[in-house]
């Protein structure tokens, strides 16, 4: 146990997270913390505060101004003003939420966006974001409610790696919300309550208010961790098989007039998981297209149900059996 003397569990356990996380960073990095103000950004921002110099990190707070309700000029210049009593650089980005997407994708992706700018702008290699274990719970039964298949249900990984020298680092996954609360009051911290986080008209709420709550209560405690393991696990096999794709793919596909075609024969050697998979795939990367699991299974029946039945018309495609080849066409 690394709690020492007069240490709050609840500062240790955030610190040790976060110390984790940057251990992978080369010495001498700069990061970008994403810094709403709220408990999870908080404890996760001072955390780094605390054990980014130890590696000769850089750190620039940034928190963004969705500028969706009133006073939120006010409210992230008090972020800022937490992070630079911490001794970090602090900057507040305004950004204007499109209209269009849900109200909570849109500023999703209005924040994202803005973090990815700064971390252009100063080099850095990796952004900090505060998401929880809770939050990872209520992510995977968000994805089981919708029936959006394994892809959601992995929830959020650790460590999103993008292609452009900057990943996301999730280090709070394993760490409970009441563990950032704790440790922001331990630390003398003001956390902001985002009024939005108890809005009931937001599905995500309802799921962090009720049903989760109702579980435990009705299940027995534990079920956040249960649902953050199923996450996890989920996310194993999934890197499994996409290991297994990259292996095969160019055993099994072939360019076809205007499209792209898949052997039968190898699908139809396939366990029904990796036939699908590879479906699918195929679909994504040629035609930027997504398969519900019930277009998923119209294809696989070409393969495994085939009595001469004619083409099936998917998203940005034609799917049709051509002899021993299942063929995708753009439509």
């Amino acid at each position: 146990m690394e709690v020492r003397p007069g240490l709050d569990p609840a500062v240790a356990e955030v610190r040790r997270a976060v110390r984790a996380a940057l251990a992978g960073l080369p010495e001498g990095a700069t990061i970008v913390a994403a810094l709403s103000g709220g408990a999870d950004s908080l404890a996760l921002t001072s955390a780094t505060a605390f054990e980014a110099p130890k590696r000769g990190i850089t750190v620039l707070a940034v928190t963004v101004d969705h500028r969706l309700q009133e006073g939120s000029a006010e409210v992230a210049a008090a972020a800022a003003a937490a992070a630079e009593a911490l001794g970090l650089a602090a900057r507040v980005v305004p950004v204007a939420v499109q209209a269009g997407a849900g109200p909570e994708a849109a500023a999703r992706d209005a924040r994202y966006e803005a973090l990815d700018a700064v971390a252009r702008e100063v080099g850095a290699t990796a952004i900090l974001v505060g998401h929880t274990l809770d939050d990872q719970a209520e992510t995977v039964l968000l994805g089981l409610a919708r029936g959006s298949g394994a892809a959601s249900l992995q929830g959020m990984a650790p460590i999103t790696e993008r292609g452009d020298g900057c990943r996301i680092l999730r280090p709070l996954l394993d760490v409970r919300r009441e563990t950032t609360r704790a440790a922001c009051v331990a630390e003398g911290l003001q956390p902001w309550d985002d009024p939005h986080n108890t809005d009931a008209r937001y599905a995500r709420v309802r799921v962090r208010e009720r049903v989760l709550p109702t579980l435990e209560q009705e299940l027995g405690p534990g079920v956040a961790e249960a649902l953050a393991r199923t996450a996890a696990q989920l996310r194993e096999d999934a890197e499994a098989f996409a290991e297994m794709i990259d292996e095969i793919i160019e055993d099994v596909v072939e360019h076809a007039e205007a499209g792209i075609s898949l052997s039968v024969g190898a699908l139809a050697a396939s366990p029904a998981a990796l036939r699908h998979r590879l479906i699918r795939h195929v679909v994504a990367a040629e035609f930027g297209q997504s398969l519900t699991r019930s277009q998923t299974l119209d294809v696989a029946r070409l393969v495994t149900d085939w009595r001469g039945q004619g083409p099936i018309d998917l998203p940005g495609c034609r799917a049709a059996r051509v002899g021993g080849r299942i063929e995708f066409t753009a439509r």
